[in-house]
């Protein structure tokens, strides 16, 4: 009777088991994704962690920052990330080396430079002709934010070379602390730090190179091409919670937004990180939807050619995967 007992306790158990692993949660796909720097520039991925559209779709989402391009990519190519979030023009430097697995951009995230230009004084009608004979502190050559400050330096009828001091050989990291200490009548910033430096008296924005430059693919989901072929679900599913968040940005205040992206800037006071945004959706430097399209991939290569950097184009279709963007945006 003790036997027959026990073997309908340890039944029922076992039953059980099975019904809460089949009511509980589900199976998570892993994803680990790297982002070239921690950005408010990428509010929408930070919203799609945050409000759980990842997990929504069945993902598990690993992010880590991975300091500068170069890094960023070859920590893509080596496997150690499944995606990349860097700026498109890095896919174009490392096809034209030679890569055997082609790095196909698949989800755009920002459609604008996110540089502004800082003035040591406060400027009430700016033009650009008055940088001409100035010290101007730009950022590292070959690099998207010095191509895209050039190309409007040249828009302007500024000859970067000869009309202005150029300086850049100041490291990354280093630039706002440089200008901040002295260095150079204007400066190119990302935000926040611009906005911080407006708040503290420290600079003033006069201009914005996202407005200038047009729409480009500034910054991109990629992967390489078998990770599409050979885990089309999961990126799909990527895609789709991509598209939540840009969606999310677009509708809700700037102030929600920045509520919700908080953990990730817990130096940055909340009312700049506000301020960051409502500028950034003013100028539409948030891409609505996923999808990168030709125009914007050959602006990006007119950028450029025009700073030097582009030995020969690279056609939209070699690069650029959009099936999964346009499924995402349906």
């Amino acid at each position: 009777m003790n036997r027959l007992k026990s073997a309908f306790i340890f039944s029922l158990v076992s039953l059980l088991c099975i019904l809460l692993v089949g009511c509980g949660d589900k199976v998570m796909s892993k994803v680990k994704v790297g982002e070239v720097t921690r950005s408010i520039f990428y509010a929408p991925q930070y919203v799609a962690l945050e409000k759980g559209f990842f997990e929504d779709e069945g993902l598990s989402v690993e992010l880590q920052t991975i300091a500068g391009g170069d890094k960023t990519m070859t920590a893509l190519l080596s496997d150690g990330i499944d995606i990349a979030l860097v700026g498109s023009e890095t896919s174009i430097y490392v096809t034209l080396q030679g890569a055997n697995d082609p790095i196909q951009n698949f989800a755009q995230l920002t459609q604008t430079d996110g540089t502004f230009l800082v003035a040591r004084e406060k400027m009430g009608n700016f033009s650009w002709d008055q940088l001409k004979g100035s010290t101007f502190l730009g950022q590292r050559k070959g690099g998207m934010p010095q191509m895209a400050g050039e190309f409007v330096l040249k828009k302007h009828d500024i000859d970067p070379v000869h009309d202005l001091t150029l300086i850049q050989n100041i490291d990354f990291a280093n630039i706002a602390t440089a200008f901040a200490s002295g260095t150079g009548d204007y400066v190119q910033l990302f935000e926040p730090t611009a906005s911080v430096f407006e708040k503290e008296g420290k600079g003033y924005i006069v201009a914005s190179f996202g407005t200038e430059s047009g729409n480009l693919p500034y910054t991109s989901f990629m992967a390489k091409s078998s990770y599409l072929k050979d885990d089309e679900k999961t990126v799909q599913a990527f895609t789709n919670a991509l598209q939540r968040a840009q969606d999310f940005v677009q509708n809700e205040s700037a102030a929600e937004v920045a509520k919700i992206i908080q953990p990730y800037f817990e130096n940055v006071d909340v009312a700049v990180i506000e301020t960051v945004i409502e500028r950034y959706k003013a100028q539409g430097s948030y891409a609505s939807d996923p999808i990168l399209d030709e125009g914007e991939w050959d602006n990006l290569q007119t950028i450029m050619e025009e700073a030097g950097e582009l030995p020969q184009r690279v056609e939209y279709e070699k690069l650029v995967n959009t099936t999964f963007a346009k499924k995402a945006a349906e």
